[in-house]
């Protein structure tokens, strides 16, 4: 349902007023996707830049996705579909380098995290970097598919909490 003429219905601009910023619905996927990872790096850099300890850095990453999120729903539809890109080769990379961008952040918190014996060495960092990012996957899926009922952000807040607790 991504058409051209969909998406200047519910943007309320004209198709061609799409056409004068966009060639085509690849190019809108392609800023989309590159506006995000730039938001993801941006976020990284005040979190290097301003917070010290890890586990703080590692709660406002998780906090931070889903404030993306909030203010930003449809990023959840694009990022999340994976029929879109599945005969893209471009658009799969873009997603490919956004999950490596971000499983290289949380590592390095979490290496961090560890360094300061904050990280039991019996927590494998693998496993424990599918179900952060399992989780953001789910909960962001499941506000959505519930039409936005809830405040993404407490439920972010909550599953964070819990999922802090499988470290000990």
């Amino acid at each position: 349902g991504f058409t051209i003429k969909n998406l200047s219905k519910e943007v309320g601009i004209s198709e061609p007023a799409i056409y004068r910023h966009f060639e085509n619905k690849f190019d809108i996927l392609c800023s989309i996707l590159d506006t995000f990872k730039a938001q993801i790096l941006a976020n990284q850099e005040e979190f290097i830049r301003n917070l010290d300890d890890p586990f703080v850095k590692l709660r406002m990453f998780y906090n931070r996705i889903f404030e993306i999120f909030t203010q930003n729903p449809a990023l959840i539809t694009v990022i999340f579909s994976e029929e879109i890109f599945q005969n893209e080769k471009l658009l799969s990379e873009k997603i490919q380098e956004i999950q490596r961008i971000n499983e290289m952040i949380l590592i390095t918190f979490l290496t961090e995290m560890r360094r300061n014996n904050k990280l039991p060495h019996h927590v494998n960092i693998d496993s424990f970097i599918l179900m952060f990012f399992g989780s953001i996957r789910l909960l962001a899926k499941k506000w959505k598919l519930s039409g936005y009922a809830f405040n993404l952000r407490e439920k972010g807040d909550e599953l964070f909490n819990s999922l802090i607790q499988t470290l000990s």
